[in-house]
């Protein structure tokens, strides 16, 4: 395994202040849920609007998606932690809390699917971000709890989701896009 680089301290490609915005810019952003909170990652990928705009509807459906919000977050928590997006981590405990996970879960996702106190369907979750991260797919006895748990749907978007979520991390960590004040790091 490679040694992963540090990550830029500060960013590499700034957010696009509002003043600096164009009509388009505006209109693009404009489609963003209203929330200040995770401002920095869209102001800063509305600079290629071309994949701003692609983009934006896919992750929003999966946010959106099959999947409750609890699981949801808890696959996202773990590819965060995983992958080392400080970003994604903290945008993604605001949204777990508002989808009643408790910080004590929270803080056990770092621990991965071996940590106990959750159930079968969660393991096997934190479990498939694991092995995606790990080895590009999910092996056959996770496949087989989720498909126990999953409608075919559902199924189709764990890998979908867990991807998304790489890809993001990967570009969040490279561009070195900064948390907005209040949202919690690593530590918090």
């Amino acid at each position: 395994m490679v040694n992963a680089p540090l990550r830029p301290t500060t960013p590499r490609i700034p957010p696009l202040a509002p003043e600096d915005q164009d009509a388009q810019a505006r209109e693009l952003l404009g489609g963003v849920d209203g929330d200040a909170v995770a401002s920095n990652i869209f102001a800063t990928l509305v600079r290629h609007p071309g994949l701003f705009r692609r983009w934006l509807p896919f992750g929003g459906k999966l946010l959106a998606g099959r999947l409750s919000p609890r699981n949801r977050e808890l696959a996202i928590l773990r590819t965060g932690w995983l992958c080392r997006s400080e970003y994604e981590w903290g945008q993604h405990v605001l949204l777990a809390r508002r989808a009643a996970i408790v910080d004590e879960e929270i803080a056990r996702v770092r621990q991965g699917p071996d940590a106990g106190g959750w159930t079968e369907l969660e393991t096997a979750l934190l479990r498939a971000a694991d092995e995606l991260h790990d080895g590009a797919c999910i092996g056959d006895d996770t496949w087989s709890v989720l498909a126990a748990h999953l409608d075919e749907r559902q199924l189709i978007e764990v890998p979908m989701l867990i991807g998304h979520y790489h890809l993001v991390a990967f570009t969040l960590n490279s561009l070195g896009v900064r948390r907005e004040p209040g949202v919690p790091g690593f530590d918090g």
